[in-house]
Order: structure tokens, then C-alpha cells, then sequence
């Protein structure tokens, strides 16, 4: 039996949050108020063991990532994984990827037929680009984020 995965709820905003924090220079960062609004409009919001989360946007989603935009440009029908991030303490359980198998499900259950996302390149991720290609993501384009100074990667998954 697998980890837990649930829809993220009202009681998970100040760890979600907190773990967000932790990982700001890989997700951006947000205020509690701010992860609040993005958990209401995320069209997947879900958490495994309450160590783990991840966010996804469809392509009529409200969002105006660069990243995201990047998508939408080229996409018509898609899941875009906005952010997704396991606690130190939660590490090598394989919560990211029973979340990734349940947003692959939930996809295909809706008969959306892409999931994407990005991997920085400059700065390297060797672990995300190495976890994604177990996935079988295949690598769609390439922009440099000129506010952010890095190199991304996009990535897609056809279902």
C-alpha cells in the first residue's frame, strides 16, 4: 500500500506554506495569503503523508507564469505542474512520485492528454531532471527567465 494522498484542505495551508518557504529559490516564493489564492485556483491541489505537495494548473487556469504562459502558447489541453516540493524529513519515502502517478491519473481520468512542467537547466537539477525521465518526459523547449537569472527546461508527458 502506498502513501496517503489527499486533497489539500484548510489545515494544511501553514505547513504547505512553510514548506514552500523552504524551497523558494526552486518554486518562488509567497506569501501564506498569496499560497492560499494559488491553492483555490490550482485545478489539482493534493498532499501525500502531510510531507509532501503538489500543485497543477489546467490550460483555462488563472495563472500568469511565464512558465505556465509558455505552455498555453503551444498546448491546448494540458496539466502544468506549478510547483511541487517533499520536506527533508519525508525524503526517498517516494511521496513525489505517488503524487506524480495520482496527477497522471487524474489527468487521464479527465481525459487531458499532456502533463508539463520545467526543470532548471542553468542551474542544473540533475535529481528533478533524472526523476522526470523516469516519467518519460521529453524535453518541448527552453527559455532563459531573465528575472530570475536561470535557464529552464520544458518538459512534457504524453498520456
Amino acid at each position: 500500500m502506498g502513501p496517503v494522498i489527499r486533497d489539500i484542505g484548510a489545515e494544511d495551508l501553514p505547513w504547505v506554506h512553510a514548506l514552500n518557504r523552504a524551497h523558494e529559490l526552486e518554486l518562488s516564493p509567497m506569501s501564506e495569503a498569496e499560497m492560499a489564492a494559488h491553492l483555490a485556483r490550482a485545478d489539482y491541489a493534493r498532499v501525500a503523508e502531510d510531507g509532501a505537495f503538489l500543485l497543477a494548473f489546467g490550460e483555462a487556469g488563472d495563472y500568469s507564469s511565464p512558465n505556465f504562459l509558455w505552455h498555453k502558447a503551444r498546448f491546448d489541453r494540458f496539466l502544468y505542474v506549478d510547483r511541487v516540493a517533499t520536506a527533508a524529513t519525508h525524503r526517498r519515502r517516494g511521496l513525489a512520485a505517488a503524487l506524480y502517478r495520482d496527477l497522471i491519473a487524474f489527468a487521464a481520468a479527465r481525459g487531458v492528454p499532456l502533463i508539463a512542467a520545467e526543470i532548471n537547466s542553468d542551474p542544473p537539477n540533475p535529481e528533478s531532471d533524472a526523476f522526470h525521465s523516469r516519467f518519460g518526459f521529453e524535453t518541448v523547449g527552453e527559455a532563459f527567465l531573465e528575472g530570475r537569472g536561470k535557464t529552464v527546461r520544458y518538459i512534457a508527458l504524453r498520456l
